[in-house]
């Protein structure tokens, strides 16, 4: 494995979704912790199913890394909140004509602040619209600071059967760092508690490459976790943006940052950690051992249906309703009282869309399907490229021939993947592979346009 790219791409591959499972509502930037922004497979017919990705935007405070949507505001008028939510989530399924939903993750913001009663009230409007299966998975995101022993057991009876607990680090002065409410006792007791109501289905959240954090510290820090953990956990590296207090504090030089090889070295050292424990490293950044994969996470790694509620969630979906043949991107509106006002005047608050082109469907096939150990297969490809098959791309001489016989990559007879070594280092591989199922592509004999900008009224 060459040196060279091992440190100098070694973790800006690591982000899939933010600290706390992410969601649609957070954009991807490469080697960020931001929740990825997939673009579904499209096809001569949708697919009857969806997932569905609910925002709640509010926080009681904003942590010192944190750049997602969230809001910090003196009082939440959770009635209408909640009432939204439940339109809009009705318009767009409607709009979308699936027949049945595969998941429901709650992320945010801190949607372990709402209400129970929100959740539920969500979940039932969800189920009057469409098929919600039983057993489906149904996701939230906690913090554990609003997460004690009631109010999970009322999450659990209002319908969530998995948590995605914000832990970020179980060091008390790593804590203060980051801004985080709670402390590391704080986050013991509701993994516990969690691990009781949802044994099997509770996952942490877990940030490395603090300022001054050594790797023996973290190593520390991951195998106090491990000891802790249920059967999932997902490890971020932090990345600094530009406009919060942490950012100001290293660039400005009263807090260090981590070299790019100490971050590949406790990068390495984690992966080592938890595969040794009986972790499946399934995704640049999620790791489960039992079969405890997020069912909802990979829809968006496998560039599946999913549709996006909330302010500033993203969807990808057909919107058959309208007559459409066409997968389209959208994004909602990103503030939440401009965000209840759209959907409360005409049932949704999607403020941009835009009709993605089979090449670009493609690419986000690859970026994204190459993130799972299980990569992309034959039929997953082929879905949205029936003309030019993973080995017409990939199997020719050129880049990806290269890169497999370097060893980062494998193209055999279930469809194309990263080695375990590819996988570390993937943003450092993408370039040449974008560059070349670029070259390879011929675009179909109709024109795909691309629009954007505010949407009219909904149905």
């Amino acid at each position: 494995m060459a040196a060279a790219r091992w440190r100098s791409a070694a973790v800006a591959a690591i982000a899939a979704a933010g600290p706390g499972g992410g969601g649609p509502g957070r954009a991807l930037r490469s080697g960020s912790a931001s929740e990825p922004v997939p673009m579904p497979l499209s096809g001569p017919v949708a697919p009857a199913t969806a997932a569905l990705y609910v925002h709640w935007p509010y926080c009681r405070k904003r942590c010192f890394y944190c750049s997602f949507n969230k809001y910090v505001v003196p009082a939440v008028d959770e009635a209408a909140m909640g009432a939204c939510l439940v339109h809009e989530a009705r318009t767009l399924l409607r709009l979308s004509q699936v027949q049945s939903v595969t998941s429901v993750f709650f992320g945010g913001g801190t949607p372990s602040l709402a209400s129970p009663r929100t959740i539920a009230a969500v979940l039932e409007g969800v189920a009057g619209a469409v098929h919600l299966p039983a057993g489906t998975e149904i996701t939230l995101e906690a913090n554990p600071s609003s997460s004690d022993t009631q109010h999970l057991a009322d999450f659990k009876a209002a319908g969530v059967n998995r948590l995605s607990i914000g832990v970020q680090s179980l060091n008390d002065a790593e804590l203060r760092l980051l801004g985080r409410e709670h402390t590391a006792a704080e986050a013991r007791s509701t993994v516990e508690v969690a691990r009781r109501l949802f044994p099997g289905r509770t996952s942490l959240d877990l940030i490395f490459g603090l300022p001054g954090q050594s790797q023996e510290a973290w190593t520390r820090g991951l195998e106090e976790a491990l000891g802790l953990s249920d059967d999932h956990i997902s490890l971020y590296q932090l990345t600094l943006e530009r406009g919060t207090l942490l950012a100001a504090q290293v660039w400005g030089g009263a807090l260090p940052t981590p070299t790019q090889d100490l971050l590949a070295d406790m990068y390495q050292a984690a992966r080592a950690v938890l595969v040794a424990a009986g972790f499946r490293h399934y995704e640049v950044s999620n790791f489960a051992r039992k079969g405890a994969l997020s069912t909802h996470n990979l829809s968006y790694w496998r560039a599946e249906q999913y549709i996006g509620v909330g302010p500033g969630a993203h969807g990808r979906f057909v919107p058959q309703g309208e007559g459409s043949c066409c997968r389209e991107a959208r994004v909602q509106t990103l503030e939440p009282d401009a965000w209840m006002q759209e959907v409360q005047s005409r049932g949704h608050g999607t403020r941009r869309r835009v009709v993605l082109s089979p090449l670009e469907q493609l690419e986000e096939v690859l970026v994204l399907g190459l993130r799972t150990d299980e990569g992309i297969t034959h039929a997953r490809w082929q879905h949205v490229s029936p003309h030019l098959s993973l080995e017409a791309v990939f199997g020719a001489p050129g880049e990806a021939k290269a890169l497999q016989q370097q060893g980062w990559l494998v193209l055999d007879s279930n469809g194309l993947r990263c080695t375990w070594e590819g996988l570390a280092v993937l943003d450092s591989l993408l370039p040449d592979l974008l560059c070349q199922l670029q070259r390879c592509w011929a675009p179909p004999a109709t024109p795909v346009h691309h629009t954007s900008g505010t949407v009219a009224a909904g149905p």
